[in-house]
């Protein structure tokens, strides 16, 4: 296996290979995500933005917990929006879904949008994390949450493809970082994933998700 493009296809998925990287990423990080949304609260009428939604298999888990959610997700890959768009005509049809093609760093959204923000194993990826953060800040309102899920450096190691243009951190690291963006109120919370055989090895992996939760002031 080609473990520098599998880290470019889970960092940006193109293609087909990008379309089954997409499946396959919907099925590892499904508990991490469930636990993330759970972690947001949610209260009817919600505002909610999913940065790197992937093909936005986890929309209607959102828009499902209560009633009136609105849900915006943003990728900077077409093939995702594109795919997350057809997963979710109804969803948009409705008006309580939308898709959007950008980079975490320059979010489409006016000031004060939205009052729940999250995302899940994405901030590996980001140049700039004080950038990206503070237009989460930027677009969310005064007292809004975000969540931001990722997985221990720790446990990431043990996974060969995270080699490969992967910034890895562990919770005091990111909480620093979302001080410094202007959040208060931070907290994390810290969850063993249960373990799992990696194709290829004869061995577990356990890997350690860790929740960092903010406020805007």
């Amino acid at each position: 296996m080609d473990y520098a493009i599998l880290a470019s296809q889970l960092r940006k998925p193109e293609g087909e290979n990008g379309r089954r990287v997409a499946e396959n990423m919907n099925a590892s990080n499904s508990l991490i995500t469930l636990h993330t949304v759970a972690h947001l609260q949610l209260a009817a009428g919600d505002a909610v933005l999913e940065i790197g939604m992937g093909n936005g298999f986890f929309c209607k888990d959102v828009v499902q917990w209560q009633r009136d959610i609105t849900y915006a997700g943003c990728d900077f890959s077409e093939l995702m929006v594109t795919e997350a768009t057809a997963f979710n005509q109804l969803w948009i049809e409705a008006e309580r879904a939308s898709f959007h093609e950008c980079e975490a760093c320059a979010l489409p959204f006016s000031n004060n949008t939205f009052n729940k923000v999250f995302s899940v194993n994405t901030i590996y990826f980001w140049e700039q994390p004080l950038t990206e953060l503070a237009e989460i800040l930027r677009v969310l309102q005064h007292g809004g949450k975000v969540v931001i899920a990722l997985r221990s450096r720790a446990s990431m190691q043990q996974l060969p493809f995270t080699a490969y243009g992967f910034n890895l951190y562990e919770t005091a690291e990111v909480e620093q970082l979302l001080q410094q963006a202007g959040f208060t109120d931070i907290h994390s919370i810290e969850e063993a994933e249960p373990p799992f055989e990696v194709h290829g090895h004869d061995k577990h992996i356990q890997l350690q998700a860790l929740y960092i939760i903010g406020c805007k002031p």
